[in-house]
Parts: C-alpha cells; structure tokens; sequence
C-alpha cells in the first residue's frame, strides 16, 4: 500500500470492552469512538489490534449484546471505504466471521506481514509469541481447539457469556492478563521474538498490543519494535504518516 500525501495510518488495541463491567467501560467505548471520528478524516487504513472487548464469543446465532456505538461507528467508516483490519487477541480468540460478514473487516489469527510506502512490517496481537509464559500457551492451545468451542457453544448463552467475563476479569491465567510492569529492554519477549524474526527477514517496523504498555525499542539497526500500550490507562495508540511510525496518546 503506497499512502497518499496527507493520510495516516492508525493503530489501536487493548480496548477491554466490557472489563471490568459494561457500566464501568461505557466512558472508554465513548472515548474510543471520539478517537475513531477525529482520525477519519485522514485516515488511509485502521488497524485494530486484538483485545478490543474483554471477552466475545460467536454462537451461531447470537453474539454478546453491547458495544453499539463502536460496532456502528467501525461499519460507518468501512462503509466509507476506510480499509480496517482486525488482530484477534487473547480476550476474542474466539472470533469467528461476524466482523467480515456484518462489517466487511477481515479477522487475522496470526501475525501478518504488511508494506507501506516500502517500509516492511509485521503486526500482530502478541500473545504467546517469543520464549516464556508456557502455562499461557497451553492455555490457549485448549481454548482454541475446535472440539473445546463446539463444547462451549452447548452452554446457553445466558450461562456461558457471563461465566467467560466473570473468568476473563478474574483469572489471569486464563485471560492471559500480565502485570503491567516494564521488564527491561533484554527481557521484553515480544522484542525477543522480533530479534529472532530478524535473523530471516528485514522489517523495519513491529507493532504489537497485548502487553499494555506502550514501548518503542530497537532491535536491530533499522528495527524498531513498538507496543501500543493500551485504553484503559495509557489511551495510546500507533501513527505512521508515511515516513516514520510513532506513538501518540489520545
């Protein structure tokens, strides 16, 4: 994608909708959108990098009722022709084809690779890449099973979506919600994990959410790995305008 003079592409993630209460996050949804409609008129794409509710699950018929200003919001500006894409994280994992379907935004399960104005990127949630957090890993090998979802999808919804956000607040194995503590520049997994990806490819740019602090650290000569820390405390989120990225706080 060559970004025409003028427009910007925007990054955002860890919303936690939802979290800790709908009541509680309705002020967070409603800052979120003020952000939406003051980067559309210069925004050449969105991405949104996982996270965005607290917890969502995809019955076939029935997904968690809430979140109406954002979902509207998002389909307005697709509708406009702003392209957007959608990271899924540890809190929507279970995001299944709503998103492309209701709101033609494609859904990515993994890290992706991206070229923007010839700077290479790989962007993704972050969560189980790089060394350490096993029990995490584990944890998610289960949760993404098809045969553990097709069981889930036996709980009505009525038991299952409360009994998932009671979890998802609580647990933080299950949610996958580390301490928000910076760990040194060497300790940073998703850094590490972008050194490793740079033994086989160049990228100029890795931009990642899940660890809800915002960071900028080099790792490698002309690589940078960014955290787009987060909208519950920071309110940050991710510019490139073309020529270089940045963080900037809402």
């Amino acid at each position: 994608m060559n970004i025409a003079p003028g427009k910007k592409i925007y990054f955002s993630s860890d919303n936690h909708l939802g979290a800790p209460t709908p009541q509680a996050s309705k002020p967070r949804e409603e800052k979120f959108v003020k952000w939406l409609n003051s980067i559309e008129k210069d925004a050449a794409a969105i991405f949104l990098l996982g996270d965005l509710f607290d917890f969502w699950f995809e019955y076939k018929h029935v997904v968690p009722k809430g979140f109406v200003r954002v979902l509207g919001k998002l389909a307005q500006l697709r509708d406009s022709g702003i392209p957007i894409y959608f990271f899924v994280g540890n809190h929507d994992l279970w995001m299944d084809d709503y998103f492309e379907k209701e709101l033609n935004i494609p859904i990515y399960h993994q890290p992706q690779e991206f070229s923007f104005n010839n700077k290479q990127f790989l962007i993704g949630h972050g969560d189980g890449l790089g060394p350490g957090d096993k029990g995490y890993k584990r944890m998610k090998k289960v949760f993404t099973n098809p045969f553990s979802k097709w069981l889930y999808r036996w709980l009505h919804p009525d038991i299952g979506v409360p009994l998932a956000k009671h979890l998802s607040v609580k647990n933080k194995l299950i949610s996958g919600d580390e301490d928000a503590k910076f760990l040194g520049e060497e300790n940073e997994w998703l850094a590490q994990y972008a050194k490793r990806k740079l033994e086989k490819k160049h990228y100029d740019y890795f931009v990642f959410g899940h660890r809800h602090l915002p960071m900028k650290i080099k790792v490698g000569k002309n690589a940078t790995y960014f955290n787009l820390g987060d909208w519950i405390t920071h309110y940050t989120y991710g510019v490139f305008d073309g020529k270089e990225f940045r963080l900037e706080e809402f």
